[in-house]
Parts: C-alpha cells; sequence; structure tokens
C-alpha cells in the first residue's frame, strides 16, 4: 500500500541539525515535517495525512477519529504509550515502534553512571571547585570511598535488549549481574527474587518498562531495603522511581547515589523534587542517554525502513 502525505510531529525531538534525512524525505512524495507540535494543533496537523510520526506527541482517540486518511504510525521511539492502541486497532490504523536502535549508547550511559556513582567523582568534584584540595594536607583527597566495580553485584530489572547489554558489558568488567524477577512472582531459573537483588545488589540498573506493574516500583519502602553503600541507575521511565522518596532517600542517606536521566514530567518544572539544590550525591541528566548522533541517525534509518517495510506488506515492529 503505496504512501503519499506524511508528517512528522515532533522532527526536533530527534534531529539536532546533525543528521542525515535525504533518505527519509525520499520514502514519501509529499512530507510536512515540524519541529514541534503542541497538543492544540495535534488534530488539524493529522487530519489529512497517511503516514504520522511522532516520537512524544500523544494520539489519543478524538485525534485519530478524526484522522480519517491515516493507516500508519510511526513511534520514533520504543515506547508507545502516547498513542491510543485500542482507538488506532478499531480504526484499522497500523502502529509502528522504533526498537533497538540506540542500545550501545544507553548502554555506555549506564556503565559511565555507575562508574561516576562508585568512584565518587561527583562528589569530589564538587570538593575540587569549593577550593578543598588546595587547602588539604596531603597531595591527594579520598576521605569518600573509591570503589571499583570488579566483584560489585549488579542488580538488574528488566532482562529485554538494553538489559542484556549492560549485563553483558558489566560482566566483562568483572561485575557478578543478578537479574531480577517480577516483584512478587516466583523466579525463573536465571532469575533471582526481586527482594533479594534489591538487598544485595551494590548497583542497581532499571530497565524495564513502565506499567501498572512498575509504576512506583522503588518507593521508599523498596530503597530502603538496598545497602546504604548501593547506588540506583535509571534510564528507562520516570515513573518507575518515586521521585520524592529518592530525594528524601539521598539526603537521609538511605541509598550512596543515584543518576536518573529520566523523570515522570518532561521537561520536568521548576519545582520537581528532584531538582532540588541539596541532593547529594544525585547525577541528573535531561532524558539524553540514548541521544548519541549514531543512534539517532540508526533511528531515521529505521523509520525509513519501516516505511518501506508497509509499503511492500511486509511490517516490522507492529505494535499489537
Amino acid at each position: 500500500m503505496l504512501l503519499n502525505h506524511g508528517v512528522f510531529l515532533d522532527l526536533g525531538s530527534v534531529d539536532n541539525h546533525d543528521l542525515e534525512l535525504e533518505s527519509l524525505s525520499a520514502s514519501l512524495d509529499d512530507w510536512v515535517w515540524y519541529e514541534q507540535t503542541s497538543s492544540e494543533e495535534v488534530a488539524a496537523r493529522v487530519a489529512p495525512a497517511e503516514l504520522v510520526i511522532s516520537n512524544k506527541v500523544s494520539l489519543d482517540r478524538d485525534t485519530l477519529h478524526q484522522a480519517e486518511c491515516l493507516k500508519l504510525i510511526i513511534v520514533a521511539a520504543t515506547g508507545t504509550n502516547n498513542v491510543d492502541l485500542e482507538a488506532a486497532r478499531q480504526q484499522g490504523i497500523v502502529v509502528c515502534n522504533c526498537r533497538d536502535y540506540a542500545t550501545e549508547a544507553v548502554t555506555q550511559h549506564v556503565l559511565s553512571s555507575m562508574l561516576n556513582l562508585v568512584t565518587g567523582q561527583v562528589f569530589y568534584r564538587d570538593r575540587v571547585r569549593k577550593g578543598e584540595w588546595s587547602s588539604a594536607k596531603h597531595f591527594s583527597l579520598f576521605d569518600r570511598p573509591i570503589r571499583q566495580l570488579a566483584d560489585l553485584n549488579l542488580g538488574i530489572v528488566g532482562y529485554g535488549v538494553l538489559g542484556r547489554s549492560v549485563a553483558d558489558y558489566a560482566q566483562r568488567l568483572g561485575m557478578n549481574v543478578l537479574i531480577a524477577e517480577h516483584k512478587g512472582r516466583e523466579p525463573r531459573a536465571d532469575r533471582h527474587p526481586f527482594e533479594e537483588v534489591v538487598k544485595h545488589s551494590d548497583v542497581i540498573s532499571i530497565h524495564c518498562p513502565l506499567n501498572e506493574e512498575t509504576n512506583g516500583l522503588f518507593d521508599r519502602e523498596v530503597m530502603s531495603r538496598m545497602k546504604s553503600t548501593a547506588v540506583l541507575v535509571n534510564t528507562a521511565r520516570g515513573g518507575i522511581v518515586q521521585e520524592t522518596d529518592l530525594a528524601d532517600c539521598l539526603r537521609d542517606g538511605l541509598i550512596a547515589g543515584a543518576a536518573i536521566d529520566v523523570l515522570s514530567v518532561e521537561p520536568p518544572p521548576p519545582d520537581h523534587p528532584l531538582l532540588a539544590d541539596d541532593i547529594p550525591n544525585l547525577i541528573l541528566t535531561p532524558h539524553n542517554a540514548w541521544a548519541s548522533r549514531k543512534a539517532r541517525q540508526a533511528l531515521i534509518d529505521q523509520i525509513v525502513r519501516l516505511i518501506h517495510g508497509f509499503e511492500r506488506d511486509q511490517l516490522m515492529n507492529r505494535v499489537d
């Protein structure tokens, strides 16, 4: 089924004017690319389109009901919670997502976060900026523990493509990998009970989807059962970690540190609990673990393949 008119609702969330877009441009005869699209603009921009690409713009039931020409939605991401899948299904609109385009980038981000936390680099950077190295009695500062990843326990929560990649690299660094079973479930042969992983891990890295089961999974009660020397890394979805609880746990010293790349509201409001300036040992990055140029180009290239696959009746990455 050939497509003619396509709309990219939020190209600016993917392209920083540094990507090669020629193949995407050539994939359809008629394109309209928007830097961003507000909720008030969505319906009018989607209405004439046969193909809509959205990274984070919401496509709700009302919008889809007005989109009489729409045949294909491509989510320029893996998560599809911004699309009303049931409404799309009822109207015969095919929804596809993009997968595994940023595995190397996210893995690299997780590893760098772990290293920064266990070596205390954020802590020591602040000490140096405050002039404490200049006034030190000795040539070196090392009064905060500096640990090595080798022989530490890494708990993986969510063992899909990203979880497996992080586990693989961590094992090469000598870490002991503990794969967590779903909370409250009997562990499979290669998994450990969730509660045991929380209790015994020195580092916990989250890679599970956000759903009813995982929403608020890491709250104060769970984090209080972590080692006081343990650190938490979240590059999955913000809602998996209860953010106010995390801020308080770091202030109270219940855990030793955290690296957070995703928040429940993005961009965050100025009064977001994790933006407070009194939270110790927190690395907060702006949802860019995935965003290397190589990964973003791979995303665009995959979108092109999805378009051609649809037109040739060779669907890929269909979301049911």
